[in-house]
């Protein structure tokens, strides 16, 4: 019988090029050099073309070690070391396309190769996708010819590997603690999100849908998300963030895609856009839901094609981005409404994750104070800390708080005692205060009591919108709503500086008006229509 060893070039620990190398312990050179087991055939696995060359030395070396060693290259192109995905798929294609004989045994060497490589391997034997026994070799200093070093053939026993599952378990573990922002979470349904979240952003480009209330932590799990895989070599370009309640109008086409000098009046350079920015990196598209039909489709194929047209352009340009999308809003439901395309939802609901507010995780309320307070005293400069009482009565009010602002809002509330606070120390009259605070709202909280209308014509625009916006837009959606037309409600909201205007166009005035929010007067009528709980002015639809 013959043996025949699959096992990865060490770029770092087969590497070499003076005549000390064929001194020195070298893993690959070393396994073809013990008498007790002769190899004869080596499969060379490269993690890419560049390490071709070092192949060709290591080659020459076991001629003049192993004579007897035939070795086959087998590069495997286009496969980051990193990605279970890229490793597994790409050995798992040349077992299954491998001339398994009889009279051969087969090895799989452990020793070489990125850790992703050795799992991928140990995973492929113990399927008996690769028939084979698995080989360790290791340096031997105490040996009069050291550079052999010592060789071990291993049972297929996941408890020799406990080197190999803790490197792996320690990494993974690191991995969590990036997505979790290094806060110890001790809410179980989190962690399994978490966990998930991990294997997806680790293993798949797809887009990733994330859903929750606001404030429940979208924004920064994108951040972290793309931070993760920037750290594993999983995308070289920047994170690109976009609130899509902001992108209104005829420049939401412009922001995305880009557009040529000349596109449209106004246009006096090129612009590349939000996608080309992204390119290699990461889109993050919060408020997905508040996208234009037009817009959406475009994205679309974007997402599928890699490319697509800026305005005014006669070619097309590409961009290889990784999609996350945020939403806070029902998609299934602004499908049914005809104002979210079906088929962006289908490539984006591929990979969805629901994120629970501060309501839901209670037992994470004590980890994230922790949190706050040393976030809080890395940007103020100092200590920020909190006594045992004030500490005590925080928590047993914030335990039952409603908290509507989910995380956001736990973090604003810690902020201003720390900011309040004498010396860093937050005290019980601190929290007091801030107690009085979350419990009795602000005169402007009062006016919000009663559901805006926003909340139902277009609820993306409620956290992009300046205070003072907010309610004048208000008041023109409440005079829409009793008016009948167009011109009607244009004469209503400008009835005294009509006199002053040479040439009075009412209903053009409030078009314009309303597309500074990317509104229109019909679209407005319908959804004020379908709202038949609330009463606008003295006209109570239903």
């Amino acid at each position: 019988m013959e043996n025949v060893v699959f096992g990865f070039l060490g770029s770092k620990l087969d590497a070499g090029l003076s005549e000390r190398r064929l001194a020195r312990w070298r893993p690959t050179v070393a396994l073809c050099a013990h008498a007790h087991f002769p190899v004869s055939r080596l499969e060379l696995l490269l993690h890419s073309e560049a390490d071709r060359l070092l192949a060709e030395r290591v080659i020459g070396d076991l001629s003049t070690v192993s004579p007897q060693t035939r070795v086959r290259l087998h590069v495997l192109k286009d496969a980051n070391p990193w990605n279970f995905e890229d490793i597994f798929g790409a050995l798992h294609d040349i077992a299954r396309a491998y001339p398994f004989a009889e009279n051969e045994r087969y090895y799989v060497h452990l020793t070489t190769g990125s850790h992703v490589a050795q799992i991928c391997l140990f995973l492929l034997a113990e399927s008996r996708r690769i028939p084979a026994l698995l080989v360790e070799t290791a340096m031997n200093r105490e040996a009069p010819d050291a550079w052999r070093g010592k060789l071990d053939i291993i049972d297929l026993d996941l408890s020799v590997y406990d080197r190999l599952a803790s490197r792996f378990a320690c990494e993974q573990e690191e991995s969590r603690d990036v997505l979790k922002n290094g806060i110890v979470t001790r809410n179980p349904r989190f962690n399994r999100l978490i966990e998930r979240i991990e294997r997806v952003a680790l293993s798949s480009r797809a887009p990733l849908l994330l859903m929750g209330p606001t404030g429940s932590g979208k924004s920064q799990l994108a951040r972290r998300i793309h931070a993760l895989r920037n750290r594993r070599h999983l995308v070289k370009g920047v994170l690109v963030e976009v609130n899509c309640a902001t992108l209104r109008g005829d420049n939401a086409m412009s922001a995305l895609f880009g557009h040529r000098k000349g596109a449209f009046t106004g246009a006096v350079a090129d612009r590349p856009g939000l996608l080309k920015a992204a390119d290699g990196g990461t889109l993050f598209l919060d408020e997905i839901g508040e996208l234009g039909l037009e817009e959406q489709a475009m994205l679309l194929r974007a997402l599928e094609e890699k490319t697509f047209r800026p305005l005014g352009a006669d070619a097309e340009t590409s961009s290889n981005f990784v999609l996350i999308a945020g939403t806070n809003c029902n998609l299934n439901t602004a499908v049914n409404d005809g104002t979210f395309r079906a088929d962006l939802l289908a490539r984006l609901n591929l990979w969805s994750f629901t994120l629970p507010g501060l309501a839901e995780r209670r037992e994470d309320i004590e980890p994230n104070l922790d949190h706050e307070l040393n976030k809080q005293s890395a940007e103020l400069g100092c200590r920020i800390s909190m006594s045992k009482e004030a500490r005590q009565m925080f928590l047993g009010f914030a335990m039952r708080h409603a908290w509507p602002d989910n995380f956001r809002g736990f973090g604003a509330s810690v902020l201003r005692m720390a900011t309040l606070s004498d010396g860093g120390r937050i005290t019980e009259k601190d929290v007091q205060e801030e107690l009085e605070h979350l419990e009795v709202p602000e005169p402007f909280r009062e006016v919000q009591r009663e559901p805006s209308p926003l909340q139902h014509v277009a609820p993306g625009l409620l956290d992009a919108m300046d205070f003072f916006d907010r309610v004048q837009l208000e008041a023109v959606i409440e005079v829409i709503a009793t008016s009948d037309t167009l011109a009607q409600a244009g004469r209503t909201l400008y009835d005294q500086s009509r006199a002053q205007r040479a040439v009075s166009n009412d209903s053009d005035r409030l078009r314009k008006y309303l597309s500074r929010f990317g509104l229109d007067f019909r679209s407005l009528k319908q959804k004020l229509m379908s709202d038949p709980g609330r009463t606008y002015g003295t006209h109570h639809y239903r």
